[in-house]
Order: structure tokens, then C-alpha cells, then sequence
């Protein structure tokens, strides 16, 4: 365990959230996978005990924690249940840290405050049909109408995109500049000509929803402007750092549940008289998770460090999101290889965490893009 970087806060709520994952999450995590439901009870349980604004100052509804107590909190509620933990880190990472930096007095009041407190929730929409790793490529567009814009477009892999009450939507306002024509805006739900599509069938973090998301002449107004027009594109880059810390921590309780699952099985299975704990072959398998679980662990709290302390942490966040993502999914295959055929299975469990490992190297940017950023940095 990273110790050096805990005090006593720290070690308190991670003994208080893993409390409350495993008595009201936990329980609730295989059903609610296997029937697709959004798990609307814990998450007003959690927003109870201020986990979905953890960073954002209490001043706009907010807990006033550090990025290192977000991530211990993002793993402990992801060892039980990774779309639980998706759904708190968009929130968290990409909806109120964006408000909280970018947003003006106006923004904070009316939609960060909400949303810091859980009473609301968020989403987040930057990726369309067309534009993936490519931001710069989309063709949603606002124009700007006397004292409104005019949004049309559509928006896919949205994260909480049914759920949620406000979504954050990146959209051109000045064509033909690339990305210095991409502006950011909040958006409520509730506009006309905002609908969503259906929820997304996935191969994992299946209670979470994800869906796309449509704008037929929606009429924003003027004050929902995050930044100034053309902002939108640096405002993306800068939340996704911090975004992707998020998503190494929900990686790494994945891993983390894994080696947990792993080393509980392999003491208690038992063949040709013994535990296969005993088995060299599978102590092998068990040191190896366990050194690189510790590893991504360091390398995540390296960069929330870096974040706290206002230090440049871009490449070392796209560092912890690769490895520690990368770590999930060798960590999650390797239990399933440990359970032998009750791996396979639903009723153990553990065929979750595999298929639930698999997208965090896909959102919030690739393992591919995050190997580019990290690349940039090394040859500046």
C-alpha cells in the first residue's frame, strides 16, 4: 500500500466507503448486471455521503476532498462495482471538476451545486458517429441566435446519458478552424428538442446507461456558455486529464477484486489433497497481479498528487490510465483462469470483472491515444 501519501483522512474513508460498498453495493452488483437495471438507490446513497462532488469545494455543494481521497474512494466502490463506479467518476471527473474550474458564478449556482450534492446528476458528451480520438472531427453545431444558441447534432457513448438531469456538450460555433471553433456548453435535459436513443447493450459495466444523444434546434441560452467561444476544445483536453485518473482508479479496483477473488479460491479449491494456493503455477499468477496491481497504485496516486499540488500531470495521468487499465484486464483473466469453469460462470462473479475491465482501455481515451500523449511528452 502507497502509505506515504496517507494521512489519518485518508485511511478513514477508505474504511467508511468500503463499509458502505460492501453492505449496500455489493449485494445489489450481480443482479442489477445481469438484468441491465441503473442502480438509482445506490447512487442517492452515495450522493448521501458526498461522493458525487468529492473535489468540489463545500462552498458550491461539495465535499472539499483531495484527488487522492477521490481515488480511494473510486476504487473501493469499483471493487464491488465497476458501473457504480463509472457513474461516479463522469460526475465527478468530468462534470464537476470541468463546472468547478471553467464554470462562472452563474454556472456553479444553478447547475454545479446540484450536481455536487448528487440531487442531480450529470453526463458528459464530447464523441459523435464520426469523431472518436478525433474530437476536432465533429459536426454537432451551435449558432448563435440573439441572446441563445441553436443546437443541433447528435452525440454517442454517452455515460449516464438517460439518467442524467444536465449533460455537458461540446459543439462547433465557428466553422472551417478546426478545433479553435469547438465551444463547451451545459445543458439541461429538460430544453426543447433534446432526446436521448436507447441504452447501448454492453459487454460490461452493463448497469450503467449509455446511449446517444440527440439536439433538434435546442435553444441554449447565452449564459450556458462554459469559457468563451473557441474554449471548448482546451476545456475538453484539461477535464479528460483528470477524467482519466478516475478511470485508472475504477481499473484498478477492478484488479484489485480480482487478486481478492483470486487468493480467496485458490485457498478454499481444493485438488489432489491440497489447496491450489500451494501450486507454484499459481503463486506465480497471484505475485505477478499483486506487483502489478501495487505499480498502477503508484503511478495513480503520483498523478493525483501531481493534480493537488497544480503540477503539470497530463502524460503521468495517461500513464496510470494505460497501465493501470492494461492491469485489469491481464488481473480479471487470469482469476477467471484461476476459477477454472466456475470462472465462466455467472454465479461466482468473477466473468464480471473481466468484462468489465475490457472498457476501461477503451473510454476516456485509448490505450493507443494515451501512449500518443505519453509519447509527446518524452519527445517535447
Amino acid at each position: 500500500m502507497s502509505w506515504i501519501y496517507f494521512n489519518e483522512e485518508h485511511n478513514m474513508l477508505r474504511n467508511m466507503v468500503r463499509e458502505f460498498a460492501n453492505n449496500e453495493i455489493k449485494p445489489l452488483a450481480q443482479k442489477i448486471d445481469n438484468e441491465g437495471l441503473f442502480p438509482t438507490e445506490s447512487i442517492k446513497k452515495m450522493a448521501d455521503l458526498g461522493f458525487m462532488g468529492m473535489m468540489v469545494e463545500e462552498k458550491w455543494g461539495g465535499s472539499g476532498l483531495d484527488t487522492i481521497s477521490y481515488c480511494i474512494a473510486m476504487e473501493e466502490i469499483s471493487k464491488v462495482d465497476a458501473s457504480a463506479g463509472v457513474i461516479m467518476s463522469v460526475n465527478n471527473s468530468l462534470v464537476c471538476y470541468l463546472l468547478n474550474k471553467y464554470g462562472n458564478d452563474f454556472i456553479k449556482e444553478n447547475y454545479l451545486t446540484p450536481l455536487a450534492k448528487g440531487t442531480k446528476l450529470g453526463a458528459f458528451s464530447l464523441s459523435e458517429p464520426q469523431s472518436g480520438s478525433d474530437a476536432s472531427n465533429m459536426k454537432t453545431y451551435a449558432k448563435l441566435d440573439g441572446e441563445d444558441y441553436i443546437l443541433n447534432g447528435t452525440k454517442n457513448w454517452v455515460t449516464n446519458g438517460i439518467n442524467c438531469d444536465y449533460v455537458i456538450v461540446f459543439a462547433i460555433t465557428e466553422k472551417g478552424v478546426g478545433h479553435k471553433g469547438i465551444s463547451c456548453f451545459i445543458v439541461d435535459k429538460s430544453f426543447n428538442g433534446f432526446s436521448t436513443g436507447k441504452p447501448e447493450e454492453k459487454l460490461g459495466i452493463r448497469s450503467s446507461d449509455t446511449c446517444e444523444l440527440y439536439f433538434d434546434n435546442v435553444r441554449i441560452p447565452k449564459q450556458n456558455l462554459i469559457g468563451k467561444e473557441g474554449d471548448g476544445f482546451k476545456i475538453a483536453l484539461s477535464t479528460l486529464d483528470g477524467g482519466r485518473i478516475g478511470i485508472a482508479s475504477q481499473a484498478l479496483g477492478i484488479a484489485q477484486a480480482s487478486l481478492d477473488a483470486s487468493i480467496k479460491y485458490s485457498k478454499e479449491r481444493v485438488q489432489f489433497n491440497k489447496p491450489i494456493s500451494l501450486n507454484q503455477g499459481i503463486q506465480f499468477k497471484l505475485a505477478d497481479m499483486a506487483m502489478e496491481i501495487e505499480a498502477s497504485r503508484l503511478l495513480i496516486y503520483k498523478a493525483a498528487l501531481a493534480k493537488d499540488e497544480g503540477r503539470d500531470y497530463s502524460h503521468i495521468a495517461s500513464m496510470a490510465k494505460v497501465y493501470a487499465s492494461e492491469v485489469a484486464m491481464r488481473s480479471s483473466t487470469q482469476c477467471v483462469q484461476i476459477h477454472g469453469g466456475y470462472g465462466y460462470i455467472k454465479e461466482t462473479g468473477v466473468e464480471r470483472l473481466m468484462r468489465d475491465a475490457k472498457i476501461t482501455q477503451i473510454y476516456e481515451g485509448t490505450s493507443e491515444i494515451q501512449r500518443v500523449v505519453i509519447a509527446r511528452e518524452l519527445l517535447k
